[in-house]
């Protein structure tokens, strides 16, 4: 063994010069990993490279293995993840690169070097005596490396000829995408090719060449160029610098395929970016840097749908902007009016792997083909396939490569096929990787964390923990539901007749979930639990989730139980924490428990407990609103799905109870003491929620259709609104003031988590609850925020030790940031399961129901069906519409269209593209000559009956009550 020493020079902030040495250790006895080595003393179990690697590729018909520099690895993941590579050699220079660039693909790399199928052998060529080389003065990091590189590359090659006694001698082949470092290296005798070069070259394995990276340099083009070029890294930080730019991540529109925006701090409104040279190549997430436009030239965000049309036949850009107005607006007051600007540059890309399918060429035997995204707001994608009369039918993978400034659209490369379109498995896979869920089986080494499944609570862990088994303990959920998180229990108290125990108890999943366990780090990764609807992705297993921390009826249970002493007005007495043994004595539906408090004539403890919470609930309520609560709404949807295929055979509006009210309010009363006792007990790291109030311009739209149904809506204060809210009635109309909710649930802000220590008090208000402070204590089987609640709670109830990760406001932050981007991942994903099961009911159906406009177009009504909670726009016509943007409303003739309006609509599923079902809104009433649809009486009568035999037929089905199998599976509020 020996070392080398590195010498640094650095100023502190004082001043002074501090001198820095650091020894490098090198050894002589590195394994080489070659079973073709007599040198290398491997044990059996130690080889990885065989003696024989047998070559795939026409350009070397010897046996070699392979050495990659870092960019194959960055830029041709996908193809190194496919069986066909071997015996390859992936040198400590590049990992360590890698793992600096890219962390996701540092990952996907060390999954491939852990198959041990795979032979990806991993040489510690930076302390090898022999393979080690210094940094030359002057000489750039990247060119160091590539010498390291090439050093080891030659070392691997002398090292197996003079060591080889076991035959043939294995080349050494070395694949680099840099045409310089090839150069060098050819000069240097050493063999070397690129990964084009390499994989058009491979026999037998049928579409490896389709997953090549097609790495263009984006700003090279020197003639026909359709975007302006981008400006380079040191323009764009110089820009930033003297406030000529400004930097922001780019959200695409997903209606408007010819606009997006991005949120830059100094400004109020986001920045519009209209057009193509406006957006320049930007994808949505991308961090981009703007350049803002002067004031003259602001516009106000487009208001017509617009989809992208692809064609395939040529590159050409179509004059597509002239379908979006950017007419200068002659009132510069107009609130609508929004800072305007451009892209100039990409800061960091975002891209991912997109899901999506193939729009084969028309030119018959072309490579060349287009891939159509499922998200919206992404473009259409540039692939060459030899594959496209199969891929053509199936739902594909695709990674973006580059976007030339000469290329209407992105080129990339494909990855993987999915499954068959229309295949309600692949249908799901798609929605999960869109929507970045983790979703893969739990691994062997968080299975090891789980207790054995006949696991009993230990006599030992009862001793330590506050025993109310005996207690009249009983939870409600929705039907179907097994992973039951909370109960509750009220009684009165002895002696004080108006004076009431009340719990709340939450199942203590930190008693399975250890810190910095694999079991641990898995659930903070994937974050929370996602529901489709007709499957359900735990954040934690099954054991887990489903048994051992769901509280069910009957079954002993470990729980972290919030008790307070409550007066027969709802005001808190006192509050108390403390960890639980609790036997629940029933576990109930809605329904079940509505069923029980109504029945006169059972006087049981569960009914006089469920009835003394009702109350209680009420009077709770009451004073929430009293403070400035908002009740909102959002059309919830529920499926019937049918117990042998698992597909949708009903839905309909979700309907909520008394008992949906009373298990949110003692929810949220939990919630709320529980922020209380750690901001008071952690200042700096305790998990809150916030929900800042909305600006004043989100609401713009919203008042003035409310305006022109006689309501002035106050905005100044949640209070206000809450009031503004209640009054606006009409009675002969019940549907609207619940429509005017949904539309003011659309103007909110996001709800978020944060540490404590980040943001000032005040910032810690919920709006919506209007409470002062907020978080989540309530549900640790499906989110982790809870987790890590109850660790923050028990450390301040003395139940539990702290530990240095709790307390640290940074590790807090971060976990937050992956909280909120998950839980709305989440979110999203819900919603498109829920569009996807809605096209397959749909699919041989055809219904015409009432339906009322939530929001008016240039070019299209948003409208809503109350019976269903499905939404969509119905396309107008502009030869027949008139568009008056003032008061957003559409005129034909003596017809006016508005906001909040009914009409009559007819429902069907367009399939004709495959990538984007949708369904489709035909105006029946009113009726405009031309254009409302108007079938004949026969048709009509038709039409009814395939309504009325579908609802036969669906009278005949009951359903089994699977477990999650609706997408009401979400647990109840508890927001």
């Amino acid at each position: 063994m020996m070392w080398t020493t590195k010498t640094f020079l650095t100023k502190t902030k004082r001043g002074n010069i501090l001198k820095i040495v650091r020894e490098h250790y090198l050894r002589d006895d590195l394994l080489c990993g070659s079973s073709a080595c007599n040198h290398c003393p491997h044990k059996e179990n130690e080889y990885v490279l065989e003696a024989k690697p047998q070559s795939i590729c026409a350009l070397f018909d010897y046996d070699h293995y392979l050495v990659l520099d870092t960019n194959v690895v960055l830029h041709q993941i996908d193809i190194l993840e496919e069986e066909a590579l071997k015996n390859v050699i992936i040198l400590q220079t590049v990992l360590e690169e890698v793992k600096h660039q890219n962390t996701a693909i540092f990952q996907r790399l060390l999954e491939i070097i852990g198959n041990k199928k795979r032979r990806f052998y991993s040489f510690v060529n930076e302390h090898h005596k022999d393979t080690y080389v210094e940094r030359k003065p002057g000489e750039k990091q990247n060119d160091r490396n590539d010498r390291a590189i090439r050093k080891a590359a030659s070392w691997y090659a002398s090292h197996l000829s003079v060591n080889n006694l076991k035959g043939q001698i294995p080349q050494i082949v070395l694949l680099t995408d840099d045409e310089n470092n090839r150069k060098i290296a050819q000069d240097e005798g050493i063999v070397c090719c690129s990964v084009k070069d390499y994989i058009e070259n491979v026999n037998g394995f049928v579409g490896l060449i389709d997953k090549l990276s097609k790495n263009v340099m984006p700003e090279s083009c020197s003639k026909d160029a359709l975007y302006p070029a981008h400006l380079t890294p040191s323009q764009v930080h110089a820009g930033i610098r003297n406030g000529k730019l400004y930097q922001g991540t780019f959200y695409a529109s997903r209606d408007n395929y010819l606009e997006g925006s991005a949120v830059i701090s100094c400004f109020e409104k986001p920045i519009l970016l209209q057009g193509h040279i406006g957006i320049n190549r930007a994808v949505d997430g991308d961090i981009v840097a703007i350049e803002v436009l002067p004031k003259e030239e602001w516009r106000k965000p487009s208001d017509i749908v617009l989809e992208d049309k692809a064609d395939d036949q040529g590159d050409l850009l179509e004059e597509e902007s002239e379908l979006l107005p950017t007419v200068k607006p002659k009132d510069k007051s107009d609130e609508e009016i929004t800072p305007t600007g451009k892209v100039v540059g990409i800061i960091r890309r975002k891209w991912r792997q997109y899901c999506g399918i193939l729009k084969p060429s028309k030119f018959s035997g072309a490579t060349r083909h287009l891939f159509t995204p499922a998200e919206r707001k992404i473009p259409h994608v540039r692939i060459e396939t030899r594959q496209s009369d199969v891929l053509a039918s199936q739902r594909i993978l695709v990674a973006l490569d580059s976007w030339p400034r000469n290329s209407r659209y992105p080129l990339g490369h494909f990855v993987r096929s999915l499954g068959p379109i229309g295949d309600k498995n692949a249908e799901n896979e798609v929605i999960l990787l869109e929507h970045d869920i983790p979703h893969a089986r739990f691994s062997e080494s968080v299975l090891a964390c789980l207790p054995p499944e006949d696991w009993t609570i230990p006599e030992e862990e009862i001793k330590k923990r506050v025993d109310l088994r005996s207690v009249c303990i009983c939870s409600v959920d929705p039907p179907g539901c097994t992973d039951i998180d909370d109960a509750l229990h009220a009684r009165a108290l002895p002696g004080a007749a108006t004076v009431y125990e009340v719990g709340v108890h939450i199942a203590d999943v930190t008693y399975f979930v250890r810190p910095h366990t694999a079991l641990d780090t898995e659930a903070a990764s994937r974050s929370t639990t996602v529901y489709l609807v007709d499957k359900r992705i735990d954040m934690v297993p099954d054991l887990l989730s489903s048994n051992l921390c769901s509280l069910r009826g009957g079954e002993e249970r470990l729980a972290f139980s919030c008790v307070w002493h409550i007066d027969e007005n709802a005001n808190i007495l006192s509050t108390k924490f403390h960890k639980s043994v609790i036997k629940s004595r029933a576990a109930m539906t809605y329904e079940e428990a509505q069923l029980v408090i109504d029945d006169e004539s059972r006087e049981d403890e569960v009914a006089t407990s469920l009835r003394t919470l009702n109350a209680l609930a009420k009077r709770l309520k009451q004073k929430r609103l009293d403070n400035g609560a908002l009740l909102l709404a959002s059309p919830e949807i529920r499926f019937q799905v049918d117990s042998e295929t698992h597909d949708p055979v009903e839905v309909q509006a979700k309907k909520m109870l008394e008992t949906n009210s009373l298990v949110e309010e003692f929810m949220l009363l939990a919630n709320v003491s529980v922020a209380e006792r750690l901001a008071r007990d952690f200042p700096q790291c305790a998990l809150l929620r916030r929900h800042p109030a909305p600006p004043p311009a989100h609401f713009h739209t919203f008042l003035k259709a409310a305006k022109q149904q006689g309501f002035e809506i106050d905005i100044s204060t949640n209070k206000s609104l809450s009031a503004s809210l209640d009054r606006a009635v009409i009675p002969s109309r019940p549907f609207f003031n619940t429509l005017l909710r949904i539309m003011a649930t659309r103007c909110m802000q996001q709800a978020v988590y944060f540490a404590s220590g980040e943001r000032s008090h005040d910032d810690f208000y919920h709006y919506g609850l209007a409470c002062p402070i907020y978080t989540h204590f309530t549900s640790p089987i499906r989110r982790y925020a809870d987790v890590m609640v109850h660790r923050l709670l028990a450390a301040s109830a003395g139940a539990e030790a702290t530990h240095a990760a709790l307390l640290d406001a940074r590790v807090a932050a971060a976990l937050c940031h992956n909280l909120n981007y998950r839980h709305r991942q989440a979110q999203l994903a819900g919603r498109a399961s829920v569009a996807l099961n809605t096209h397959i009911l749909f699919k041989n159906r055809v219904e015409i129901e009432s339906a009322m406009v939530l929001a008016v177009k240039r070019n299209a009504l948003q409208v809503l069906i109350p019976k269903y909670g499905l939404e969509g726009p119905i396309y107008l016509p502009s030869d027949k519409f008139m568009y008056n943007e003032e008061e957003h409303i559409q005129v034909c003739g003596d017809i006016v269209l508005k906001t909040f309006d009914e009409l009559t609509v007819r429902l069907t599923l367009d399939s004709s593209n495959l990538q984007h079902r949708k369904l489709v809104f035909q105006l029946v009433r009113p009726c405009v000559p031309g254009f409302s649809y108007q079938p004949d009486d026969a048709q009509m009568d038709v039409e009814v009956l395939d309504v009325e035999t579908t609802e036969v037929k669906k009278s005949l089905k009951t359903p089994n009550k699977r477990k999650n199998t609706d997408s009401t599976k979400k647990k109840k509020l508890k927001k």
